[in-house]
């Protein structure tokens, strides 16, 4: 199976973002590739296909293909596509308020997972007008890209984010069952990132669900790779991590500040999953 590599998708520059629009898309084989790409349907219909499984798609049809994922598409009939190649772990600007959006996390990171076992249906379908508007701002990232005019990254970058927040909207809007089912476990996450400094309970996560306590924790730990709580305390680590390199408050208060009730705790806690004690970690990092 093919890999695309991203030195031969990518600018000269590096720049980690590209459009590439398939009108109409052409055979092209099984393959994955080392970025991540949104996939937006703009006319037409065809069979999207994974390798295992085979899924029909059509107009306003978006999705995501996370790194290392094999695809294709098959039996396309005047199938047309929009693809938006991007690899997060290099753009200027991260993410990060975007934690905060269940729809994020439910388009991004839950229905990729759960793609099969959902056949499918968990997909964003996007109405004709919400498609206009899609492609507008694909359009603008995709004219900034090809000026590539002083500041283009910084435009290109925003303009990305602002696409993605679109659509992470538009999944929340869903009334689809399963994709109702995804954004009840993506609530349970977006909680965690707003309130990670609170005392947080799993009960109170299970409810925000609407699923049984154990289909929750399997579910979670499936798609986040660790259980809710673990994910918790990983998020207030690696917020201290930030303030322990910007701030000069004590240990004591950081631990308090990102949720830790027991200054010794935190302690514990972040050397297991950084190596180093809060301590030597803000010497070696402080700004």
């Amino acid at each position: 199976m093919q890999v695309l590599k991203k030195q031969n998708w990518f600018h000269e520059d590096g720049f980690p973002i590209v459009v590439e629009r398939r009108d109409p898309q052409k055979p092209f084989g099984l393959h994955s590739h080392e970025f991540s790409e949104i996939v937006i349907i703009t006319g037409g219909k065809g069979e999207h296909i994974t390798g295992e499984d085979s899924y029909e798609i059509g107009t306003g049809d978006t999705f995501v293909i996370g790194p290392m994922r094999p695809h294709d598409y098959l039996n396309m009939d005047q199938l047309r596509l929009i693809n938006v190649l991007f690899d997060a772990t290099e753009l200027p600007m991260t993410f990060s308020d975007l934690q905060l959006l269940p729809g994020y996390h439910a388009l991004f990171t839950l229905e990729p997972d759960w793609r099969k076992r959902h056949g499918f249906n968990s997909r964003l379908q996007l109405s004709p007008p919400k498609l206009v508007q899609a492609i507008g701002l694909i359009d603008q990232l995709d004219q900034e890209l090809t000026d590539r005019r002083p500041g283009f990254g910084v435009i290109a970058t925003t303009t990305l984010l602002q696409l993605v927040t679109f659509l992470a909207r538009c999944y929340s809007q869903s009334r689809n069952p399963q994709s109702k089912s995804l954004l009840r476990i993506a609530e349970a996450i977006s909680l965690i990132e707003r309130h990670y400094a609170d005392p947080l309970t799993l009960d109170e996560l299970v409810e925000i669900s609407g699923m049984s306590r154990r289909n929750f924790l399997r579910a979670f730990e499936s798609t986040m790779g660790c259980p809710p709580i673990a994910y918790l305390i990983r998020l207030r680590v690696r917020q201290a991590c930030k303030l322990l390199a910007q701030s000069e408050k004590s240990i004591t208060e950081i631990a308090m500040l990102v949720g830790f009730s027991d200054s010794n705790y935190f302690s514990r806690q972040f050397k297991t999953l950084t190596g180093s004690s809060p301590r030597d970690y803000r010497n070696n990092h402080l700004r």
